[in-house]
């Protein structure tokens, strides 16, 4: 399994999936979804998937003496792992808005969803749609990409437009509020989120392993 991750991050990993973690940083931007960042991580994954699939690396890699539900399992670490450092990033960020920047007047008239731990809990689901919806698609197949990409942007835009409705909702709008406020149920909230996404995840990977064992490539 070791060597399949370090084939997956050096060898079947786009240099984009490095470079759109970048896109983390949308977190600091006011007036704009800040959930799209989440949508520009997966587009950096998608190249990657992309690029492996062009070049047969899931044709090689089941070739090689390995099982092919660890070639599944090796994918989906791999996957995991950028969501994560997104993650980690975008958890640095709201941070650092919630308590440097709170006072901020661009965060304080900022009509969009603020960065705070209920934005984070929508990153959270978002990244669990890919790995349900794109990642889990991909492997009924073992090559396509673009009608399960496709299902993924749908679902993503209606998540990114439901955070961004919520906190518009009176008995929500703590959800809006920069400085934290009801941090407790907020902080409860990404939690469950997280639960509820590692759960989606390892379902997916499962249900994958099993689709791509009939698999004939």
């Amino acid at each position: 399994m070791r060597n399949l991750l370090e084939k997956e991050l050096r060898l079947a990993t786009s240099p984009l999936a490095w470079l759109f973690l970048l896109f983390s940083v949308m977190t600091f931007l006011p007036g704009y979804p800040i959930l799209m960042g989440c949508f520009f991580v997966c587009l950096g994954l998608f190249q990657s998937f992309q690029a492996a699939r062009e070049s047969g690396d899931i044709l090689y890699t089941v070739l090689l003496p390995v099982r092919k539900a660890d070639a599944v399992k090796a994918k989906y670490i791999s996957v995991c792992f950028f969501e994560l450092l997104a993650l980690l990033l975008m958890g640095l960020f709201t941070a650092i808005r919630m308590t440097v920047l709170a006072a901020a007047p661009v965060y304080e008239q900022n009509v969009m969803m603020n960065a705070t731990p209920v934005f984070l809990a929508f990153a959270a689901w978002i990244f669990a749609l890919f790995n349900w919806i794109f990642v889990g698609g991909f492997f009924r197949t073992g090559y396509k990409i673009g009608k399960p990409f496709v299902c993924f942007i749908v679902a993503a835009m209606l998540m990114v437009g439901l955070a961004e409705t919520l906190h518009h909702l009176p008995p929500l709008r703590f959800l809006h509020a920069p400085g934290g406020e009801r941090l407790g149920l907020q902080l409860a909230v990404l939690l469950a989120a997280l639960l509820l996404s590692a759960a989606v995840t390892l379902l997916s990977e499962r249900a994958s392993e099993r689709r791509f064992a009939k698999l004939d490539l």
